[in-house]
Parts: C-alpha cells; sequence; structure tokens
C-alpha cells in the first residue's frame, strides 16, 4: 500500500478542524499517509522574520505530494494560507485539494480558484482525491 505524504495548511484558530482531518485520515481503512503540516509545537514557528518562516514552509512542503486545504471563509483572510498557496502552485506546483469544513455554506474563493479539486468533509472524499491528484 503507498504511504501519501501530505501537507495539510491550517490555522491554528481552528486548530479542531485540523485534529478532526487528522484523524479522519489516520481511520480511513486502506489509506497510509504522513503528514508534513506544522503542528503548534514545531521549532518552525521560532523563525526570526517572515522570509525564516516562509522557508521552513517551504521545506515541509516539498516532499509532500499534495497539500490539502481547510477551505472556511477565514482561509480568504489568512496571510499564511495564501502564501501556502503560493508555494504550493507557483514554486513547487504541487496539487491543492480545498477541503470545505463540515456545515460550511461558503468557502474561500482564493483556496477554491487556486484548488485543483473542492471536496465535502468526508473522509472517502478526501482520500480518493489525495489518491487521484497526489504527485
Amino acid at each position: 500500500m503507498r504511504t501519501y505524504n501530505i501537507f495539510i495548511s491550517h490555522s491554528w484558530t481552528y486548530g479542531d478542524h485540523y485534529d478532526q482531518l487528522c484523524k479522519m485520515l489516520s481511520e480511513s481503512p486502506y489509506f497510509d499517509h504522513k503528514d508534513y503540516s506544522v503542528p503548534k509545537d514545531d521549532p518552525v514557528h521560532n523563525a526570526s522574520n517572515d522570509s525564516e518562516l516562509k522557508e521552513a514552509i517551504k521545506n515541509k512542503i516539498k516532499p509532500s505530494s499534495a497539500v490539502l486545504i481547510m477551505a472556511g471563509k477565514y482561509a480568504t483572510y489568512s496571510k499564511w494560507i495564501n502564501k501556502e498557496i503560493d508555494i504550493a502552485k507557483k514554486e513547487l506546483s504541487k496539487p491543492i485539494i480545498a477541503i470545505t469544513p463540515w456545515g460550511a455554506k461558503q468557502i474561500s474563493t482564493t483556496v477554491r480558484d487556486n484548488a485543483d479539486i473542492v471536496v465535502g468533509w468526508n473522509s472517502s472524499s478526501i482520500v480518493q482525491a489525495i489518491k487521484e491528484h497526489c504527485l
């Protein structure tokens, strides 16, 4: 079984979505993955400036086969999610899988416009998108 390397872009303000998504992926049958995301306790947060932080995030995205982005409306206003999109699409040519948060009626237009696919908050849809779009 293939192991899929993924980077999950997320806001720590909405960390529970990240935790729930990680749990869904871990519990998905016939699916193995390695998460290259930036956890709260990662020293990447100790970067002394935006340039260092961007480079640290880029190094996290580089080994990933795809970038998953929680597509809630908050993502439109997130400085770092927008930078992660630029790194993934323009610098590293990584596919972006946008995930509509559970119960969301609207999603970020920035994320939607840059996504290779938009899927709902459903583990089988997310896993299928990863399998189809991973490099």
